[in-house]
């Protein structure tokens, strides 16, 4: 049995974290395109290292973008996919240092720090890209969606499909969408580990 102590409900904490859930279907209703904007209008000014922001954002909405994509995934995610009203693809640009003239100004050398080094480039890329991807998470929960983010695919399939003759790849999908507010998952929450198992105070 777990050892947490219980901590003081925190009500928007409770909301984005503790009380919400990964939901793998979602009801037939639309999400506007302004909240789609909204989303990413708040999870631009969340920090990167070097405010490098290397996510890069396709919206599947309409049933024959998200038929394409659910054909380059996992079997057991091509429903989640076709049944969620949006299936964010999160790519990561591995050109990102191009732009760190503009985002970046004061530092000058700063596209110089990645010249030459393709492992280091790819991996700052994925860190942060993977970062704003979970700033995503919560603030499409804080505006009222539930989501369901997937690791099952194929990426060279979803590289070609999204992102041809580009320089983004792709990290993970999320299906974004609205539940029932008074159904629940129809199975238990899964056991998350102690704060003892995870952390070292030194």
């Amino acid at each position: 049995m777990s050892s947490t102590p219980m901590m003081p409900s925190v009500p928007f904490l409770d909301h984005v974290f503790s009380q919400a859930r990964t939901r793998s279907s979602f009801l037939d209703r639309p999400v506007p395109a302004e909240v789609l904007r909204q989303i990413y209008e708040h999870l631009k000014w969340g920090p990167t290292s070097m405010n490098c922001q290397p996510i890069r954002i396709q919206w599947r909405v309409s049933p024959q973008s998200r038929a394409e994509l659910a054909d380059c995934v996992n079997e057991g995610n091509k429903a989640k996919v076709l049944g969620a009203p949006v299936c964010a693809v999160i790519g990561m640009d591995i050109n990102f240092a191009s732009r760190l003239p503009t985002v970046f100004p004061h530092k000058k050398d700063a596209q110089s720090y990645y010249d030459g080094k393709p492992t280091f480039t790819e991996q700052t890329a994925l860190r942060n890209s993977s970062l704003q991807g979970a700033y995503l998470i919560v603030i499409a929960r804080a505006l009222g969606l539930h989501c369901g983010p997937l690791s099952g695919f194929k990426a060279d399939r979803v590289d070609e499909l999204c992102w041809a003759g580009t320089t983004v790849r792709t990290n993970f999908l999320c299906n974004l969408g609205y539940v029932e507010s008074d159904v629940d998952p129809s199975y238990a929450r899964h056991p998350r580990l102690d704060y003892e198992d995870v952390c070292d105070t030194r």
